[in-house]
């Protein structure tokens, strides 16, 4: 007779209510040996000042352009943007089947810091909050673009994430449509919000704090977790305790909150296998296309590569490109993990 389903050890399959994608949890496949590829360790980066940084105070660019001597944050448009605003209107149709459709946009560089060697998890909290405070004007300045439907902001750090510098730096990409993962959540969170009149994450955060399995951290205005539906095996999202829709929302406090919680997630990653820790990250927040979304909820994802150790990371292959996505060590394990780093006091501030 076989014994009765537990989660912490039967493989199941978990609902993403955001996307409404599964994922396959196969708990007992954290056990198994390791015998593939190992990651070098990442060298810790030593300089506050790198002469041949192209994002350095002072320095030049690669096409060019000198950077100013900058003492906090530094924005500019991308030496070598994915998007650019002069693609002429158009696009190509062949038998319904082969489409094509011009994509305007701008992308720009958010460098956090002047110094070479500080990343987000290094920073002051006050420091993260100057950085916060950019990301507000770059959504509202982009956004208000008549072209602009959507404006990504994100970071990947590390080169194992494909970081091209290492000076500390995000992105925003600013675009002419949707892109696809904010608009599976819109057609979610607004479907949901059409039918209980309430946010998605509202709901779904009242379940998190009563259960506290997977809460990793909270202050005031903002809970960090690990998504029930978590795809990677640290991943983290961060949930405004408020239901609002973006940034530009946020008042005074929620602000600074949001740079606390910024400093947390970040800190507690580079406790946990002691590196400084690759991840792309990214906010998810209601488009700019001058439509009502009163079912958005703003939240920001955290997507780390690493698996088990500093050197042994996940990898996205075979059936998870063929399937869907798999997961070994459960989400409950991991924010336990995460927690302890920081209710121990061992995230260092």
């Amino acid at each position: 007779m076989m014994n009765a389903f537990d989660l912490t050890e039967h493989p199941h399959r978990r609902y993403n209510p955001l996307t409404g994608e599964w994922i396959l949890v196969s708990p007992h496949r954290a056990k198994r040996p390791w015998q593939g590829q190992q990651e070098a360790i990442p060298r810790p980066v030593s300089v506050p000042h790198d002469p041949e940084c192209y994002l350095c105070r002072g320095n030049e660019r690669s096409n060019g352009a000198t950077n100013p001597d900058y003492t906090d944050t530094f924005v500019f448009e991308n030496d070598f943007g994915a998007l650019n605003q002069s693609v002429p209107e158009g696009g190509f149709g062949e038998g319904g089947l082969l489409l094509a459709e011009a994509e305007r946009g701008i992308c720009k560089v958010i460098c956090f810091s002047p110094r070479h060697d500080l990343t987000l998890a290094d920073m002051e909290v006050a420091d993260i909050r100057k950085v916060v405070d950019v990301w507000r004007e770059e959504y509202a300045a982009l956004g208000a673009l008549d072209f602009i439907r959507y404006v990504q902001i994100f970071e990947n750090k590390g080169a194992m994430m494909g970081c091209s510098n290492p000076h500390p730096h995000g992105q925003v990409w600013a675009q002419s449509s949707v892109p696809v993962e904010p608009a599976r959540e819109t057609v979610m969170q607004e479907a949901y919000f059409a039918k209980n009149g309430r946010s998605l994450l509202s709901d779904y955060l009242e379940i998190e704090l009563k259960d506290r399995k997977r809460i990793v951290a909270e202050n005031e205005h903002f809970a960090l977790l690990v998504p029930f539906w978590a795809v990677w095996p640290f991943e983290t999202m961060v949930v405004s305790k408020r239901h609002f829709g973006n940034i530009l929302q946020m008042d005074e406090a929620e602000c600074d909150a949001f740079a606390d919680i910024t400093k947390t997630i970040t800190a507690a990653y580079d406790q946990l296998f002691g590196i400084s820790f690759p991840y792309s990250s990214g906010i998810h927040q209601t488009p700019t296309d001058g439509k009502e979304y009163p079912g958005w909820h703003f939240h920001m994802h955290y997507y780390p590569p690493l698996l088990r150790s500093a050197t042994v990371k996940k990898f996205m292959v075979g059936y998870e490109l063929m399937g869907n996505p798999q997961r070994d060590i459960t989400p409950e394990v991991s924010a336990g993990r995460l927690r302890a780093l920081v209710v121990n006091r061992e995230v260092v501030f």
